[in-house]
């Protein structure tokens, strides 16, 4: 099995509107793991890591993220994988 990681930040209205905790959903549901947090700049940054078939399938829903969200665009940048989480997290 392929891993994969990546850090994703996230630019629109993405504060706010319950991001962070859509995020949790979206990460549990498609199998990857990570944290998620609000940036101080207005966007999301993201940290997931899992196989590659699921972080492709999460950064997918990244794109849309939830009903009352706007995603403008995402930066996606290849990080080394770590292997340092079991679960996906909202970090404050």
């Amino acid at each position: 099995m392929k891993t994969k990681s990546l850090k994703i930040k996230v630019h629109g209205r993405v504060q706010g509107v319950g991001f962070r905790y859509s995020t949790v959903h979206a990460a549990v549901k498609s199998g990857v793991t990570g944290w998620v947090r609000n940036e101080w700049d207005g966007t999301v940054l993201i940290y997931c890591e899992g196989d590659s078939k699921s972080v492709d399938l999460f950064v997918s829903w990244c794109r849309k993220g939830p009903t009352l969200s706007h995603v403008i665009s995402l930066d996606i940048t290849d990080v080394p994988y770590q292997g340092l989480y079991n679960s996906f997290k909202i970090e404050y």
